[in-house]
């Protein structure tokens, strides 16, 4: 039993940081991405012994990390919630404050329109540098599945946002009062 947890914690350590703020970015908030961190690391202590290829350990442990946060977002309290890493916020145009609310609202409108997978796969890819054929493995698709899910998921996003830029248009024009 000892070994299987040096072993555990060895394939851990150089995925530990890395997984850590991959939870933080997912999320969007430190403490939350914490405790996200935290319940998959916990899920993943208690499945490891049924991991036969110790070399898939990496897409092994995001996937867990992956299907916790979308078991989480099922919560109604979840829902509410709208994901905006640090990282993005760091890169919002300009310093003017208003500028970097308005930005941060639309970005936040955008990821409403995907699930908590394709929030995932958006979130490696675009902010943890993953490759198609890592997200390939991790998701056990064909890099072209993977592909045309990015693909579908930026659609949304942008969708999303063309339609919201709509609304805002005619209620401008009509006076009425903006929504989300």
């Amino acid at each position: 039993m000892s070994d299987s947890k040096d072993l555990f914690w060895s394939l851990l350590e150089p995925e530990y940081l890395g997984a850590n703020m991959f939870c933080r970015k997912l999320i969007g908030d430190r403490e939350q991405g914490d405790d996200l961190f935290q319940d998959a690391l916990v899920a993943a202590c208690v499945g490891f012994p049924q991991l036969r290829d110790h070399a898939a350990f990496r897409p092994w442990f995001y996937r867990i990390m992956v299907n916790t946060f979308r078991s989480q977002t099922r919560r109604p309290w979840w829902k509410r919630f709208v994901p905006l890493t640090s990282e993005i916020e760091l890169n919002l145009p300009g310093d003017n404050p208003v500028d970097v609310l308005a930005a941060r609202h639309w970005l936040s409108r955008a990821f409403k329109a995907l699930s908590a997978e394709d929030q995932a796969l958006v979130t490696l890819y675009e902010l943890e540098d993953w490759t198609i054929a890592e997200l390939a493995h991790l998701y056990d698709k064909t890099e072209g599945a993977i592909k045309l899910r990015l693909f579908r998921a930026r659609r949304k996003m942008r969708d999303r946002l063309l339609s919201f830029s709509r609304q805002s248009k005619s209620q401008k024009t009509t006076g009425s009062p903006e929504g989300n």
